[in-house]
């Protein structure tokens, strides 16, 4: 038996592909905005994960937050998985 991708597991429990785009400041040019992408499954809508990155950076790191933009998928649900009975193999 094949062992289950664990992201399938847990998109099957509630959990979804969220993408932040992270704007702040540079810490030494306070005018100048910089971009970073973050990924990673996490809870809609409170975003445990996001949430708990954000805080680190906020504590650790010196450029100071601007502004988050977050994008997520759609949960995949019951409705979007399908049976299969038969395996067709192509050479």
């Amino acid at each position: 038996m094949t062992p289950v991708d664990p992201d399938f597991r847990r998109q099957l429990e509630g959990w979804s592909l969220a993408t932040a785009e992270i704007t702040y400041r540079l810490p030494d040019a306070r005018s100048i905005l910089q971009t970073y992408l973050w990924q990673d499954y996490d809870l809609a809508p409170e975003f445990p994960k996001l949430r708990d990155f954000l805080d680190f950076w906020s504590r650790e790191l010196e450029g100071p937050l601007h502004s988050v933009r977050v994008c997520h998928s759609r949960l995949l649900g019951a409705r979007e998985v399908n049976c299969r009975t038969h395996e067709v193999m192509l050479h």
